[in-house]
């Protein structure tokens, strides 16, 4: 992929979209391109985190420990940002994050990923609504799960 498709790939993430042109080129220029076999992780759940990831070609599963073992909460596909959590908050990665098949992805650093947050507050905005999004999703499914459990718990 030419650095102009990359730069093409970005305009199309609601989260660089009111970033102008010159400086996704810049992100595009100075971020690493990285390939994962199907079954590679990524990062693990509990790792320190030092960048984000976008995905540009292939799936990844987003799985989170349990006391039954890992669970799959998301599949994230082409356009997905993941890992900035962690580089946000400077907190262990929240998931784990396994290639689902080839994967390739732009690797953003936690410095130059900090410098765009700082620049460009409009793209501040956009990754605390994306969070939020998640956020709520994340608690739609405890509410659902909560549910479950208590049918469980209820005399027959």
């Amino acid at each position: 992929m030419s650095l102009k498709e990359e730069v093409y790939l970005l305009q199309r993430i609601p989260l660089f979209q009111n970033v102008e042109a010159s400086k996704l080129k810049l992100l595009a220029f100075t971020s690493e391109r990285v390939a994962f076999e199907a079954g590679h992780v990524l990062f693990n759940e509990g790792d320190m985190g030092d960048a984000a990831y976008i995905i540009m070609e292939g799936e990844a599963e987003v799985s989170v420990r349990s006391p039954a073992g890992p669970v799959i909460v998301a599949t994230l596909g082409r356009n997905a940002f993941l890992g900035e959590i962690a580089i946000l908050c400077d907190v262990p990665r929240t998931a784990t994050i396994t290639a689902r098949q080839r994967l390739v992805c732009l690797r953003i650093s936690k410095e130059l990923f900090l410098r765009l947050i700082n620049e460009f507050p409009q793209m501040a905005v956009s990754v605390v609504r994306e969070l939020a999004h998640r956020l709520e999703q994340t608690n739609n499914k405890l509410r659902v799960a909560a549910a479950e459990v208590e049918k469980l718990r209820a005399p027959a």
